[in-house]
């Protein structure tokens, strides 16, 4: 069955090993038929700052343009995907910007807190350059598959898959990395 998968990059540096990582993962889909449209939030300059304006518009039953475009691109989407590096053990700014803005009341969720996007997927692929055992003893794991993936599928009443972490992306031996990306591609075959 081929699906519409939505990807959410958030890292600035188009060499970056998250770069190869979206480009890894979108070519996986399409070979297997998929649909993918990618938003790479920092090319795009989407503004991830949740302003007074956006809350008349939403009090108004609406939502800014730039907002409604995104809205229109994950209500499109069958799988979103958010890729990204995790700084002081959570996701950029301009990432969790994209979450308050986009994934609205209304549009997300209800005010009695009830999940408005049930039919979707989400999966949350992300690089650390701490090592595995770092990220295992300090309990960030843990605390991030909390309040990122599965928090967020929660509240929207979406499938939660997975949250795939890559440490250590810094400092690998390139084959390490070619073996990361493997990973990408065996994930991506696994989505269904």
């Amino acid at each position: 069955m081929t699906m519409n998968h939505l990807i959410i990059y958030s890292h600035p540096n188009s060499k970056s090993f998250n770069c190869a990582i979206r480009e890894t993962l979108k070519d996986a889909l399409e070979q297997k038929g998929h649909e993918v449209r990618v938003r790479d939030l920092y090319a795009i300059g989407f503004d991830p700052v949740l302003s007074a304006k956006d809350f008349e518009v939403l009090e108004k039953g609406g939502v800014l343009d730039d907002v409604k475009v995104e809205q229109d691109h994950v209500r499109w989407a069958d799988v979103v995907t958010f890729v990204f590096p995790v700084w002081w053990n959570s996701l950029p700014a301009i990432a969790r910007g994209y979450i308050d803005r986009v994934f609205s009341v209304g549009f997300a969720y209800t005010e009695k807190m009830e999940g408005l996007l049930p039919e979707k997927k989400v999966l949350v692929i992300c690089t650390l350059n701490a090592p595995k055992d770092v990220s295992e003893k300090t309990g960030a794991f843990k605390a991030m598959d909390f309040t990122i993936g599965q928090s967020l599928a929660d509240f929207c009443g979406m499938a939660f898959l997975k949250q795939k972490y890559f440490n250590s992306v810094a400092s690998v031996s390139d084959q390490e990395r070619k073996d990361m990306l493997k990973e990408v591609e065996q994930l991506a075959g696994e989505i269904d």
